[in-house]
């Protein structure tokens, strides 16, 4: 079975600052995370590929998150970050695509979480980028709030031929146990055929400091049972998940969480899916 990663990070603080690192809570991840490091972390977990997410709004780190993946035999695609709401989404994509390492880009994502309009994956303008990702032949990442939801689900059904991956379950706030509305949300996105979906980043949405894995199952359960495991995929979210476990905890976590699956349907969580939906065998 390949064993892949379907979300990670890395970033270079001398190169592009991360203003967000500066919550004095993050102090334990400001530093830098670059391939090497990547590496190490993935041969101690068994990880043979994995998916690079954009970090910034920024079309550069894209470029350069590209350029670090034509180089690697590890980075198998790379999620990156275009301007939605510009009318030049096309050009931007096939610049990035024409640069080195462009036949990694394998799909766009855009923080939504800190958009202040609940409605701005709605927005005409934003739909006309999501169109434009559809034409390119490329996947969409959401990345939500559970609040956001219910726009998610309008852009879903309104780009109903674009493949949309929601990262982190929407992020439900687990240290609070709160589960509703987030499952019921969960379920109505997952009724689309054209969403799969992440279990990723729950152990920061956790207590840090506390959590169990009893403590993720039921999320993990809803999304089971909403989206099946032939729409899920895992991702560990590092360097980020560190300020919760480390990256062998993640995926050990994982595996439990999802012990009631056969061999077969773990084949797919942790490496089918993620090949077939942003296409990496054909890269």
């Amino acid at each position: 079975m390949t064993r892949i990663d379907a979300h990670h990070h890395l970033w270079n603080l001398s190169a592009r600052p991360q203003s967000w690192l500066d919550e004095p809570a993050l102090e334990p991840i400001r530093r830098d995370f670059g391939p090497v490091d990547l590496r190490a972390v993935t041969e101690r977990a068994g990880v043979d590929a994995t998916v690079l997410v954009q970090v910034l709004p920024d079309v550069g780190e894209t470029a350069e998150f590209l350029a670090v993946a034509g180089e690697s035999d590890l980075i198998a695609g790379v999620v990156g970050w275009v301007d939605l709401t510009a009318p030049d989404v096309p050009e931007q994509l096939d610049r990035l695509r024409s640069g080195p390492g462009g036949d990694r880009l394998v799909g766009v994502r855009h923080l939504v979480q800190s958009e202040l309009d609940p409605g701005w994956l709605v927005r005409p303008d934003v739909l006309a980028g999501l169109r434009a990702v559809r034409d390119a032949g490329l996947v969409y990442d959401l990345l939500t709030r559970p609040h956001q939801l219910p726009a998610a689900l309008a852009a879903v059904r309104a780009v109903p031929d674009l493949v949309f991956v929601l990262d982190h379950l929407s992020k439900p706030d687990i240290a609070a146990r709160v589960t509703r509305p987030w499952a019921t949300r969960l379920e109505e996105l997952a009724a689309e055929p054209n969403v799969v979906a992440k279990v990723s980043g729950l152990v920061t949405e956790a207590d840090w400091s506390s959590w169990t894995a009893a403590d993720l199952r039921p999320y993990v359960d809803s999304a089971v049972e909403a989206f099946g495991p032939d729409r899920l995929m895992v991702g560990s979210d590092w360097p980020v998940c560190l300020l919760a476990a480390d990256y062998e905890r993640v995926f050990a976590t994982a595996a439990e969480l999802l012990d009631g699956c056969s061999a077969a349907e773990r084949a797919q969580v942790f490496g089918g899916t993620a090949a077939r939906v942003y296409g990496l065998g054909n890269r």
